[in-house]
Parts: C-alpha cells; structure tokens; sequence
C-alpha cells in the first residue's frame, strides 16, 4: 500500500482539521493527543467536510448536524450518522505525514 505525502507535521495545530486531497480522495488530517489520523473528509449521512468540524476526545464532529466519528474507527458515535466513514493508515517520518488512501485488494 503506498503512501503519499499529505502534509508536514509542523503544518498541523492540536485538535484543528486539514484538508488535503489524496489520489482524488478527500481526507482530513488531525494531530490530537500526540498522535495523528486520517479520515475521510466527507460526513456519510450528509455530503460535508468533516475538516470544518470540532476535534475532540479522539474523535471529529460533523459540523451541520452534529454526528461524531472516531479518529480511529471512522464508526459514528451519534446520530443522525449511522455509517461509519473510511480511515486511512498514517506514518510520520521526519516532517512529512504519510497517508495511504489505497484500498489493499
């Protein structure tokens, strides 16, 4: 599974959203807690960034109708989400985070 460059880690402030487009997939890079994830940037009860949301206890808020997903599962922790998004692998070498957006087949 290759991993591309998504962004430098110095780019990322604690628990603030970025949006960057991989391989035509939208995905939002998060640092919180020391560690960073990425998710998919799209909310799979309604067609928004989840970049424009809230960070908080490991997990990112949708922000128009309030639906939560884990960092770490994609799963929705509330509605009106019931699908959980797709997550992606992350390794940090040096400054660049590396995301892989690939599907393994």
């Amino acid at each position: 599974m290759p991993f591309v460059r998504a962004c430098g880690l110095s780019e990322l402030e604690d628990d603030t959203p970025r949006r960057v487009e991989l391989d035509g997939t939208p995905v939002a890079v998060v640092r919180t807690d020391g560690e960073v994830f990425a998710i998919n940037d799209i909310c799979s009860h309604a067609n928004v960034s989840l970049s424009e949301g809230e960070v908080e206890d490991c997990s990112i808020e949708c922000w128009l109708h309030g639906s939560s997903f884990d960092l770490r599962t994609g799963k929705p922790s509330g509605l009106p989400a019931t699908r959980p998004v797709p997550v992606y692998p992350v390794k940090i070498e040096g400054d660049d985070v590396l995301v892989s957006v690939t599907q393994e087949s």
